[in-house]
């Protein structure tokens, strides 16, 4: 299959190293928007680059008809956008907070927790995440993607917010500490003891991993799709 790159940073280059590992051509690394000439016809093209230039990057990969695998976070207030330009251009576009094959079951387990958590109330919920300072939004989206889900399960919280929890807000806490690829804790809190659940990243090969073979599956495929659709959970 032929990959190209688009944002070249270190998820990118982790990923040309597994993707080639793979068997897989990379054809282009880019760090600037990609275009027909630039791109040189790739099956999918894998986009992890910074929040500013990532709907750009990838309205221009749809128009050309390429699958898209995005990783990129902060951006979403403009998903619905791409989404609807892979329908209207018969092509596919995938999402993920985060690509690891451990957060998409943690993401799972966290959706079967809140739901056990429902019918008692007297626990408080609250939401950690920590990433390296070289990370420029907060909260992660993973960490959005974890309320997300205690939201579908839990009627207290209209929304969410960076911060602690309060009212009707379920609160995120984002700390960025130096070389940390990526920790997500969830705490469920009484007046008489806490249950927690927790995922931490050793480095970032897991999450170029599923983002690669996230690509190997969209491959030929049209529709908006998700980790949840690659692994079936």
């Amino acid at each position: 299959m032929k990959i190209a790159l688009v944002g070249y940073g270190k998820m990118g280059k982790i990923i040309d190293v597994i993707a080639t590992e793979r068997g897989h051509e990379v054809v282009a690394r880019l760090n600037e928007t990609p275009t027909s000439a630039n791109l040189n016809n790739p099956d999918v093209v894998i986009e992890f680059s910074q929040p500013e230039v990532a709907f750009n990057n990838i309205a221009s990969c749809l128009a050309l008809g390429i699958p898209v695998v995005c990783g990129t976070t902060g951006w979403l207030d403009r998903k619905s956008e791409v989404e609807q330009m892979a329908e209207e251009k018969g092509t596919a576009f995938l999402y993920g907070s985060n690509f690891s094959l451990g957060v998409n079951l943690f993401f799972a387990l966290n959706e079967k927790l809140a739901a056990l958590m429902r019918p008692f109330g007297e626990y408080g919920v609250q939401l950690e995440e920590i990433h390296h300072t070289h990370k420029k939004d907060a909260p992660s989206g993973t960490a959005i993607s974890l309320a997300e889900g205690i939201l579908k399960h839990d009627d207290r919280f209209s929304g969410w917010k960076l911060d602690q929890t309060q009212g009707d807000r379920l609160g995120i806490v984002a700390l960025r500490e130096d070389e940390v690829p990526g920790t997500h804790s969830v705490y469920y809190r009484s007046e008489v003891d806490e249950i927690e659940i927790k995922h931490t990243a050793f480095n970032r090969n897991g999450f170029a991993l599923g983002a690669v073979v996230a690509a190997e599956w969209i491959k030929g495929k049209q529709g908006v799709f998700s980790m949840k659709d690659v692994l079936g959970v």
